[in-house]
C-alpha cells in the first residue's frame, strides 16, 4: 500500500516540525516544484543534462558551419552564423562575444599558414 507523507507547514510553526527539517524537505524539492519554478524560472526544468546538450548541438552547428564555408565555391553567397540554442534566463539577443565571420582566406594566406 502506498503512502502519501504530507507536510503541513504549520507543524513548524507549533513546533512539532524542526527547521533544519524544513531546510533539509525545501533543499530536496523535485526540480518541477512550484517552488523550484518560482525560483528559478523555466531554467528548472533544464537539467545538466540539458544544458550540455544544448552546447553539443551549438558546436556541431558552428562546424558544420566552418565545414560548409571553407569548402565552399569562391563566388558563392557566404553562410550565416548558425545560431545557438536558447537557453532559459538567457537574453535571445546575438552574444556580443561570438566573431563576425571572416571571408575565406585567400591563396597567400594559405600558402603561409601551410608553408
Amino acid at each position: 500500500m502506498l503512502r502519501h507523507y504530507g507536510v503541513d507547514l504549520l507543524d513548524w510553526h507549533r513546533g512539532l516540525l524542526s527547521s533544519r527539517r524544513l531546510s533539509v524537505l525545501l533543499q530536496h524539492l523535485p526540480r518541477d516544484s512550484a517552488t523550484a519554478r518560482e525560483l528559478h524560472g523555466e531554467a528548472a526544468d533544464w537539467s545538466v543534462t540539458d544544458y550540455l546538450l544544448a552546447t553539443v548541438v551549438d558546436q556541431l552547428a558552428e562546424a558544420n558551419w566552418m565545414f560548409a564555408t571553407v569548402n565552399r565555391d569562391e563566388d558563392a553567397e557566404s553562410i550565416d552564423f548558425p545560431e545557438p540554442v536558447p537557453r532559459p534566463g538567457a537574453d535571445h539577443e546575438e552574444p556580443a562575444a561570438r566573431p563576425a565571420p571572416r571571408q575565406q582566406p585567400s591563396a597567400l594566406e594559405l600558402a603561409q599558414f601551410f608553408g
